[in-house]
């Protein structure tokens, strides 16, 4: 069987190296404001993500591997809770973990009970 090959003249390969290179700078470029925008606040990457058009994030990039790594963040076992404040339900106030923690023992709980 005769194997097919495709001739291309020194300005096609030329032509089609360079839009290779620009694809690959863009996707670069993308998947580096992608994982910018995850190392961002909750409000910065909704606001990023807001902007993107579609399912692109989702098809271009392996976004849940990315996001897995970007959000596991340096805590282990036994290391102590970094400093945050709330705002009280009522909003009268903001408490902030340190100072609780200096009067008293503090549990935190994660999760949903709705």
């Amino acid at each position: 069987m005769p194997k097919l090959q495709l001739k291309l003249g020194p300005r096609t390969r030329k032509i089609l190296t360079r839009i290779v290179v620009g694809l690959v700078v863009v996707y670069l470029a993308f998947a580096g404001l992608v994982l910018w925008a995850m190392r961002q606040p909750p409000e910065k990457f909704a606001t990023v993500m807001s902007k993107l058009p579609g399912p692109v994030p989702f098809l271009l990039f392996p976004f849940e591997t990315a996001w897995t790594r970007a959000r596991a963040g340096t805590l282990h076992v036994g290391d102590p809770a970094p400093d945050f404040s709330l705002m009280k339900l009522d909003h009268s106030a903001r408490v902030r973990l340190s100072e609780v923690n200096k009067t008293q023992p503090v549990v935190l709980v994660f999760g949903s009970y709705t």
